[in-house]
C-alpha cells in the first residue's frame, strides 16, 4: 500500500499524465489490494492459531507422560491385590448368572483418542448376548464419558453413574463405597469392563466377573474352578459368611485396580494423541507457512510491476 502512495504522489506531480494513468482503473486496483491483503492477513492469524494449540498439545502430552508414570507405579502395586483371588477363585466370564450388574469404568475427561469407545463397545457387545440369554442386567457407568454415551444408548437399563472419581487420587476407600452401591441391586455376577495398561502404546479392553456367594459357592463345586478347598475353614457354618467376605472385599479390589489400570491408560493414550496432535499441527504450520510466504511474494511481485508500469507510462508522456 506505501508502494501504491508513492505512484499516487508521483502522478499527482505530473498532473493531467498521471491521471490518464491511473484514471478510473484506480479504484478497482486499489480493490484488489485489498482483498490481497485481507487473504493474507486471514492465513496470518491461521498460523498464530495453530501455532498456539501446537504448544497446548505439547504441554497435554508433557503433563499426560508425567501422570502416567505415577499411575503406573499405584498399578503394578494393585495388581498384588487382584492376581490371588484370580488364581483362588478362577475366573468366569461365561457364567449363567439371572441378574448381574455390568460396570463401564471410563474416564471423565476426552482427549484420549478410543479409549472411551472401545469400553462402549465392549459394553454394548456384553450387553447383547445378555439380552439375547433372557437375563435381567443392570447397567452402571464410572466416569464422565461413560455416562454420556450409555444414557444415549441404553436410557432402560442404565441405573447409576459414577463421575469425578478422577479429580482427586484413587483409593480404595472409593472403590470400596462404590462396591457398596453396587451390592444393593443384589446381582448374581457383576461384570467389570475396563482397559488394561500394558505399555505406554499399547492397552486392552478387559472384564474382570466377580460372583455373588450363592453362585461363587456352585462354581466352587466343579474341579476345574477354585483352589479355595485346599485351605481349611474352622467351622463348616462360618463358610457362607467367609465367602460372604471375600466376595465384597474381591469386588472392591477388582475395582480399585480397574479404575487405576484404566486412569493409567487414559494417561497413555492421552499422551499418544497429544503426539500425534501435536505432529499435525507441524505439518499444518509449515504448509500455511510455505502458502502464506508465497502469497505475500506474489503480492510485491505484482506490486512492484505496478509500479514500473506507472512509472513508464509517465516517461512516456
Amino acid at each position: 500500500m506505501a508502494l501504491r502512495k508513492a505512484v499516487l504522489s508521483l502522478g499527482l506531480s505530473q498532473g493531467v499524465a498521471a491521471e490518464a494513468v491511473l484514471g478510473s482503473g484506480m479504484f478497482n486496483a486499489v480493490q484488489h489490494e485489498s482483498v490481497r491483503y485481507a487473504s493474507n492477513q486471514a492465513v496470518k492469524q491461521r498460523i498464530r492459531a495453530i501455532k498456539n494449540i501446537g504448544k497446548i498439545t505439547k504441554a497435554m502430552k508433557m503433563v499426560a507422560a508425567s501422570k502416567m508414570k505415577n499411575a503406573q507405579i499405584a498399578v503394578e502395586q494393585s495388581r498384588g491385590l487382584v492376581d490371588p483371588f484370580v488364581r483362588l477363585f478362577g475366573d468366569f466370564p461365561a457364567v449363567n448368572s439371572n441378574k448381574s450388574v455390568v460396570v463401564a469404568v471410563t474416564s471423565d475427561k476426552g482427549l484420549c483418542g478410543g479409549l472411551n469407545s472401545n469400553i462402549t463397545k465392549y459394553t454394548r457387545a456384553t450387553l447383547a448376548t445378555t439380552e439375547s440369554e433372557g437375563k435381567d442386567v443392570v447397567v452402571v457407568s464410572i466416569g464422565d464419558k461413560g455416562r454420556s454415551q450409555l444414557t444415549r444408548i441404553e436410557s432402560q437399563r442404565y441405573q447409576l453413574a459414577i463421575a469425578d472419581t478422577y479429580k482427586v487420587r484413587v483409593t480404595f476407600g472409593q472403590a470400596s463405597l462404590i462396591a457398596e452401591e453396587l451390592i444393593k441391586h443384589n446381582p448374581q455376577s457383576y461384570q467389570i469392563l475396563f482397559n488394561k495398561f500394558r505399555s505406554a502404546i499399547s492397552f486392552k479392553p478387559t472384564v474382570a466377573t466377580i460372583l455373588s456367594p450363592d453362585l461363587l459357592e456352585k462354581q466352587l463345586e466343579d474341579v476345574t474352578g477354585n483352589s479355595l478347598d485346599a485351605y481349611d475353614i474352622e467351622a463348616s457354618h462360618e463358610r457362607s459368611d467367609v465367602l460372604r467376605d471375600l466376595t465384597e472385599f474381591h469386588l472392591g479390589v477388582t475395582l480399585y485396580n480397574a479404575m487405576l489400570e484404566n486412569n493409567c491408560s487414559e494417561h497413555a493414550s492421552r499422551m499418544s494423541a497429544m503426539e500425534n496432535s501435536t505432529k499435525s499441527a507441524g505439518e499444518m504450520l509449515g504448509k500455511l507457512t510455505l502458502d502464506y510466504n508465497r502469497k505475500r511474494q506474489a503480492t510485491i511481485t505484482t506490486e512492484l510491476i505496478e509500479i514500473i508500469a506507472g512509472a513508464s507510462a509517465l516517461m512516456d508522456e
